[in-house]
């Protein structure tokens, strides 16, 4: 019985599906991006990756374990002196698949697998990081401005020993806002004619 065994056996024998592997991540270590379809991409990818997570660890045993599958030796070297540097810092996740389409003779799903620190492109597009900001509904910012309103009548009620129940909350913080939106519109008309 074959019981919880679940991964694509890719229509080979386990012989002639171990040698298409290696020698497809051999392909994706050398040209580091390699055109095949969806499903032996994602076979490939289970294969290739715990391989380049093992090359940043350069030792001896680590070499003969990735020599082990990938059994072309300049592969290896490839792996352990070039991605390896680059992948250092990644906790992993080191190949993308980007579909392609359908194939034109019998419609297999096409991909493209790549190693992610390779692609030129998108390392040059990416922008930095910008700070993640939330969205809040209205009553989140006047919710805010009552209890810093609220901190500010402490620390005058402190000063002078009256409670803090008796002055109105809201009152200063609404009769602010409205005049700094007014002035704004004034200086926009005044530049526009000082320009005319």
């Amino acid at each position: 019985m074959r019981h919880n065994k679940k991964f694509n056996h890719l229509s080979r024998t386990s012989s002639h599906r171990k040698a298409m592997l290696s020698n497809m991540a051999a392909s994706l270590i050398f040209h580091k991006r390699i055109k095949t379809t969806v499903a032996k991409a994602k076979a490939l990818r289970v294969y290739v990756e715990p391989m380049i997570t093992r090359s940043k660890t350069d030792s001896t045993h680590s070499r003969r374990m990735v020599f082990r599958q990938l059994q072309n030796k300049f592969a290896v070297n490839e792996l352990f002196r070039d991605i390896s540097v680059k992948v250092a810092d990644r906790p992993g996740g080191y190949t993308r698949i980007i579909r392609l389409g359908n194939r034109l003779g019998d419609n297999a799903e096409m991909c493209m697998i790549e190693l992610v620190d390779f692609n030129e492109n998108l390392l040059a597009n990416k922008a930095p990081k910008k700070a993640k900001a939330t969205r809040r509904r209205g009553g989140a910012k006047k919710a805010t401005q009552i209890v810093e309103a609220k901190a500010d009548q402490e620390v005058v009620a402190q000063k002078t020993d009256t409670p803090v129940a008796d002055t109105p909350v809201a009152d200063a913080k609404e009769e602010t806002a409205p005049e700094a939106t007014e002035t704004e519109p004034e200086t926009k008309t005044d530049e526009g004619k000082a320009k005319a």
